[in-house]
């Protein structure tokens, strides 16, 4: 501190929080009692399929591409209609969570690997375009995005 224990101008500056104010074009959620813990859902532009070794697990042009700001910037996540899953998944009764932007998460198995995916079924109301959406764990699966303009596939997993 400075004379008389006021601080000194680079000290007040230091204790000061930088206020940053950021607008997202499209569908942006934010969590009502935290709003700087945010999500945007877009579109994925394309066709994507998700394989789990030789095996197709989803073939959807209708893809939802999910990106979360909370603590950190996540990783973005495809969610596909549930719909389009094309494999009978198991439901994994010993796990689930919750998410204070989403809701309540359920897991779902396939052909040994558990989990190898999430749905939040009964989601917030105000994320309430999730319901009928599944994800599938990126380390479990490879995602195969295909779009409109793309000359080569992208790959992920």
């Amino acid at each position: 501190m400075g004379e008389m224990d006021q601080p000194t101008k680079a000290e007040a500056e230091a204790e000061t929080p930088t206020t940053v104010e950021i607008t997202l074009n499209g569908k942006t959620i934010h969590r009502p009692d935290v709003p700087a813990h945010f999500m945007r859902l877009k579109p994925v532009d394309g066709h994507v399929r998700i394989q789990h070794g030789d095996t197709v697990l989803v073939e959807t042009s209708r893809a939802i591409r999910l990106t979360e700001v909370g603590r950190d910037v996540y990783d973005p996540v495809i969610y596909v209609p549930k719909d389009d899953v094309a494999v009978d998944l198991n439901a994994v009764t010993d796990k689930s969570s919750k998410c204070p932007l989403k809701g309540q998460a359920s897991y779902f198995a396939f052909a040994g690997v558990s989990p190898i995916a999430w749905q939040y079924a009964h989601p917030f109301g105000f994320a309430a375009e999730l319901a009928d959406l599944i994800a599938f764990y990126p380390n479990q699966v490879t995602t195969i995005e295909i779009g409109a303009d793309a000359s080569q596939p992208e790959t992920s997993g």
